[in-house]
Parts: C-alpha cells; structure tokens; sequence
C-alpha cells in the first residue's frame, strides 16, 4: 500500500533490491538505481518500478552491477548528479556521465537544504572482471530528518558510531544467492546492526525483487527475511520501529 499522506513530505519509496526513493526537504535522492527486469543472470519478479522521475542526485554505494547498473544510471540521466565512493568516478566519467563527484569516508557533499555523508561499509566493492577497484560505502543523508543508507555491508563494530539521533535505518536483511558471502548482513545480523544505530524506524532492503536463472533459486523469495528481521529487532532493539515495505511502497517520515 502506497502511503497518501500530502505531497511534500519527507518519505522514504522502496523500489525494490538496494534501490530506495528519499524524498527529503523537497529533494528526491535514489540509491544504488536498479530499474530494469534483469541485471546478468539475475530476473526481477517483484513488480517493475515506476519510470524514474526528476532526481536530485543518486547515491552509489560501491560497483558490483547490481548496485551500479548503467543502464539504470542512463534511464535517471546522464546529467543526473552522482556521489560514488572513491575509484569509481573515473570510470564512469568515461561512459558519458558528466557530473560525478566522490565521496571519501567521512566526506559531505551537499544537495538542495539536504546533506550527503559518505561513512564506512564492510564489503569487498571492485567490480569484476574488469571494472574499477572502488570503495564500498554507505550515506547519511541530513535534512530535517537522517537516514542512513548502509549499501551492501556486513555487520562490524564501527556501526555504533551513527548511534545517536538518527530517523531511519536503510538495512541489507538478505541476498538474492543461496547463500550470503562475506561483506553481507543477514536479518538477525541486520537486526544486531539495528541494536548498535539505535534509529526511530529501520526498514529492511536488499530482498523480494531479483532471483536468479531458475525455479526456487535466491534467499529473497517472498517476505521471510523482512518478516524475520522485525521478529529480530522487537528481541534485540523494542525501542526501534520496524516498517517492512514491498517493493513499490512508501511511507512518510
């Protein structure tokens, strides 16, 4: 269910996979954009998402192509701002995309009233074969209220170092292989990350849109790892609200 409260407010869009609509103090910022109904071996069966509209800036999180698709990044626009962690932004400045900033660890880039804040991600990020050697990262963005985007990561102790006064947790609860490799949460460990941020709302990405080639294949069939995530987060951390959205919902902040 698409939430109807008034246009202009603060909302958060799940578009499905690691791919989220932050709408925030009248700027719209998209993550990690994969908008297409296959990606490699990988086929979208959640519901396709709704054509890309005006974008204040996209953030990426690393390099893998599910992260950073170009044919995404070409449907948003190729004039469209992009914040990319450090050694990727060579590399797409070579495939047409004219305004490309990185982002270091710890560095801010300011968008419209809203601020973007590149912070660490446990993740292995280089693009394979033959892509750019590139940082993984994850962004708070800052306005009148704070999310957090953490990417593709695993849980590590640096995580409690966004504890204090933030509005939303963007968390990875799955994968869409059989198993998860290193650099990746699962939802109790997504929820063990949710106890060390401590934010007012955690919504679970990174599950129900992409499987691979073949029937019954992927972790992200179907809600359980959303489901569980919750379970996990009422156990581990009461004071945190868990919002699951399907691939196509929204909710204000």
């Amino acid at each position: 269910m698409v939430d109807d409260s008034a246009p202009g407010r603060d909302r958060i869009a799940f578009l499905g996979h690691s791919t989220v609509l932050i709408e925030l103090d009248g700027e719209a910022l998209l993550t990690d954009p994969l908008l297409r109904p296959r990606v490699a071996h990988l086929r979208r069966y959640a519901p396709a998402p709704e054509p890309a509209a005006a974008v204040s800036a996209v953030l990426i999180s690393h390099a893998h192509q599910d992260h950073l698709d170009l044919a995404s990044l070409r449907e948003v626009g190729r004039d469209t701002p992009l914040l990319v962690p450090e050694g990727a932004g060579g590399w797409l400045e070579r495939r047409g995309f004219t305004a490309v900033r990185e982002l270091a660890v710890g560095e801010t880039a300011a968008v419209g009233a809203a601020s973007v804040t590149a912070v660490a991600a446990d993740h292995e990020g280089r693009r394979y074969p033959l892509g750019p050697r590139s940082d993984s990262v994850g962004y708070v963005v800052r306005g009148s209220h704070s999310v957090y985007f953490a990417g593709d990561t695993g849980l590590f102790s640096g995580m409690s170092e966004l504890a204090g006064g933030l509005d939303v947790a963007l968390l990875p609860v799955a994968g869409w292989g059989r198993t998860l490799g290193p650099g990746h949460m699962d939802a109790h460990e997504a929820a063990r990350a949710a106890r060390l941020i401590a934010p007012r709302l955690a919504i679970p990405i990174h599950w129900g849109t992409f499987r691979p080639i073949g029937p019954g294949r992927g972790l992200t069939i179907g809600r359980e790892p959303a489901v569980e995530f919750a379970r996990r987060v009422r156990e581990l951390a009461p004071d945190t609200e868990v919002r699951i959205l399907e691939p196509g919902e929204e909710t204000a902040l």
